[in-house]
């Protein structure tokens, strides 16, 4: 438990007598060594139960190891992430090693109840991710070719690659996994396999078709063996791996002057963002970037919300009660 600075040793110092019910405590974590549980498994359950077990002695108000319900583990676990400001990880894992305890219990005669059973943890929030202003997006894709004709070759394919990854929200995977028959430029769609084998067909954007017009003659050039696949290594003539294209990618924001570090997967989140943006429908986003539940296309929401709120803040005549105040 990393995030955990009360760790056993404190415990231990304060107090010095084992709570009750601590024998029987002692003799799961026994059997789990007869088990060849590994030693750090066992140093943490260990620690999670002696802190429950002097939690229930110390509070009075539950009753003792096998009288306790789950309004005990409820009052225990809330005081671990508010007081003690563990992670929810941290308090999952204190939970399973509590819930592993009682089943042990229940298979000993010792009770017939587990406080743990189907009692379930909130997740932490899932971060939001990083997104790129269209600004940036430009710097990007809008810079000059380089002078030396090596690099200027190279440059022509990365940016059909990236204008392809933003004006059709494709998955670092997806991209290099598209082959030359997968692409209808004249009907502007691109043939996608997704999560799951899942196959979507996503439109190809005005700049996108242009920039990958351009890379085709070079494709042909340095392709062998007559692979399909759209993205080719000059250098092997073969499929551009995933690794190569969050390096080449590095390579051209480093040229364009970009500080942020941008990785394949950004420009994913910059368009389902600055779509969503733009048109506010969620439905039609989720269809585009392959979400099989909409829940997972609605952080874009969370991201759109917080610009929102930005601008509203920064432009709004009363949004701040001190600028209020000096107007």
């Amino acid at each position: 438990m990393a995030d955990d600075t009360h760790g056993l040793a404190d415990d231990l110092a304060n107090a010095n007598t084992p709570p009750h019910g601590w024998q029987l405590a002692a003799a799961w974590l026994d059997s789990l060594t007869q088990q060849n549980y590994s030693a750090h498994t066992i140093s943490a359950y260990q620690a999670a139960l002696w802190r429950f077990l002097h939690f229930l002695a110390q509070d009075g108000r539950f009753g003792d190891v096998l009288t306790c319900n789950k309004k005990a583990l409820t009052a225990f676990l809330s005081e671990r992430l508010e007081s003690d400001n563990i992670k929810a990880a941290s308090a999952k894992q204190e939970l399973a090693a509590i819930r592993k305890f009682y089943a042990h219990l229940i298979a000993q005669g010792a009770t017939d109840k587990n406080p743990a059973t189907g009692y379930r943890l909130k997740s932490e929030p899932r971060p939001l991710p990083k997104i790129g202003d269209v600004d940036l997006i430009s710097q990007l894709l809008d810079q000059p070719a380089p002078n030396d004709a090596a690099n200027a070759r190279l440059w022509v394919r990365d940016k059909a690659m990236f204008e392809l990854m933003y004006s059709s929200g494709l998955r670092l995977s997806e991209l290099v996994g598209l082959n030359i028959h997968d692409l209808d430029l004249n009907a502007g769609v691109v043939r996608v396999l997704g999560k799951g084998n899942k196959t979507r067909i996503a439109p190809v954007g005005s700049k996108a078709r242009a920039a990958i017009a351009d890379y085709l003659p070079h494709r042909d050039l340095w392709q062998e063996q007559n692979d399909p696949a759209l993205f080719i290594s000059e250098r092997l003539g073969t499929r551009l791996s995933a690794r190569a294209v969050q390096l080449r990618l590095t390579a051209c924001a480093d040229r364009a002057g970009i500080a942020q570090h941008l990785h394949p997967h950004l420009l994913r989140h910059c368009f389902a963002s600055h779509l969503l943006s733009a048109s506010g429908d969620l439905r039609a986003v989720q269809e585009l970037l392959g979400h099989s539940d909409i829940s997972t296309t609605q952080i874009y929401t969370q991201v759109d919300f917080d610009a929102l709120t930005r601008v509203y803040d920064k432009a709004h005549p009363r949004a701040n009660a001190l600028k209020s105040r000096k107007s």
